[in-house]
């Protein structure tokens, strides 16, 4: 690898890493100021947790070599035969190129559950989610030989592995928590919405590295990813701001932040399979979708506290099925280098395929998830008592308070 695109990756990978706090700030702008600095650490403490879990085991696990493309094997555990002088992503910057994502991907599912779970049930829960989903859908998808790659789907920066997963696993986990004290009820409105803008600018700055760094070189790839994540944000913003005035008569703040994080999930699957015009589209769709999806929580009745199932879950699954659609590698300049979607000539094959690779993911980790919550539910239980739960996370799970009165 040249020392541009070398450096392009290290850059990419620190980008990615600061999402993190992005994400933390975004979500605790929503939380109510009772709980802000336990969504801080829920978030913060993954950058613990996972690069620890994923040096023992996770990396082999997720990018080893399998003659069946469900699980990698432990060659690599404890990143033995990983150098730095190794090509493409098998060496050690791509070892941890793959941690920044894995670091953000159960940090997501934090926003779910926020104002009721147990600080040390999120301990736990952390690594055996990473563990037991994230790794094996990472194989399925990235893997040498993993089946749903090997089946033609796409998926260029992680909207499978990483929304379509952390989304579907919110829903379960929300479900097994049961919805906070008085829901629906008593106003829950966020605290502190300049963080959560400010947190939605972090994320966006991040997401360059997220999509454009996953074409693993400085070239044209990255370019069209780069401008793909640019754009599709901007127009996700657009599309629910006009989905809210529509319905409710009023462009917000939070809608403003919620449609840009809508566009760049939507896009990352297909952020370096499509042209300029088609991701422009895919933000429209993710905007305004995610817009309407937000909304079903309380049709249905589960508390998905800070909308991860309606943005990232629905938001994963609109990009990844319109690369069925928008595929184009014409637009890229090599047109043999993946099959094109509908719009470009191309047969209803990539479609089907999207749409299979990401009702398995999501199957997938719903059930894991719901079974590992309902396990950690009757042993050391999951949520906090309704007395922590009406004085504040921050005080009975970190003794601790955001703001001085």
């Amino acid at each position: 690898m040249d020392s541009g695109s070398l450096a392009w990756i290290l850059i990419s990978a620190a980008l990615v890493l600061f999402m993190v706090p992005g994400l933390a700030l975004f979500y605790g702008g929503m939380s109510r100021s009772k709980n802000m600095l336990n969504m801080l650490m829920m978030n913060m403490i993954c950058l613990g947790i996972v690069p620890v879990v994923w040096v023992i085991a996770g990396y082999s696990l997720a990018l080893g070599e399998t003659s069946h493309g469900l699980i990698g094997n432990l060659d690599n555990a404890f990143m033995a035969d990983v150098t730095v002088n190794q090509d493409g992503g098998e060496g050690l910057l791509g070892a941890f190129f793959a941690l920044t994502f894995a670091s953000i991907t159960p940090a997501l599912i934090s926003g779910a559950v926020a104002d009721r779970m147990k600080f040390s049930a999120w301990v736990v829960f952390v690594p055996v989610w990473l563990m037991l989903v994230f790794v094996p859908s990472f194989q399925w998808v990235y893997g040498p030989n993993g089946w749903l790659g090997v089946r033609g789907s796409l998926d260029f920066a992680g909207g499978t592995v990483v929304h379509v997963a952390a989304g579907a696993a919110a829903l379960a986990l929300a479900l097994v928590l049961g919805p906070r004290k008085g829901w629906q009820k008593e106003p829950m409105q966020p605290h502190n919405l300049p963080f959560t803008m400010l947190g939605a600018g972090i994320l966006w700055f991040g997401w360059f590295g997220f999509n454009a760094g996953s074409a693993f070189a400085a070239d044209s790839t990255a370019i069209q990813a780069f401008a793909n994540t640019f754009i599709a944000g901007a127009a996700a913003m657009l599309s629910w701001l006009v989905v809210e005035l529509l319905t409710d008569g009023h462009a917000t703040s939070l809608g403003a932040a919620s449609g840009i994080v809508a566009g760049l999930v939507g896009i990352t699957p297909g952020a370096g399979y499509m042209g300029t015009w088609g991701a422009l589209l895919v933000g429209v769709a993710a905007g305004a979708l995610c817009a309407l999806a937000v909304r079903l929580k309380f049709r249905f009745g589960y508390d998905d506290a800070l909308d991860v199932v309606g943005v990232h879950m629905v938001g994963g699954l609109v990009g990844g099925i319109l690369i069925g659609v928008f595929a184009s590698p014409v637009s890229l300049g090599d047109p043999e280098a993946f099959e094109a979607g509908l719009i470009d000539g191309g047969g209803a094959g990539l479609l089907l395929e999207q749409i299979f690779a990401n009702v398995v993911v999501l199957v997938f980790a719903f059930v894991v998830t719901f079974v590992i919550a309902k396990v950690m539910d009757a042993t050391m239980g999951l949520r906090v008592t309704e007395d922590d739960e009406r004085t504040g996370l921050d005080t009975s799970q970190h003794a601790e308070t955001a703001y001085q009165s």
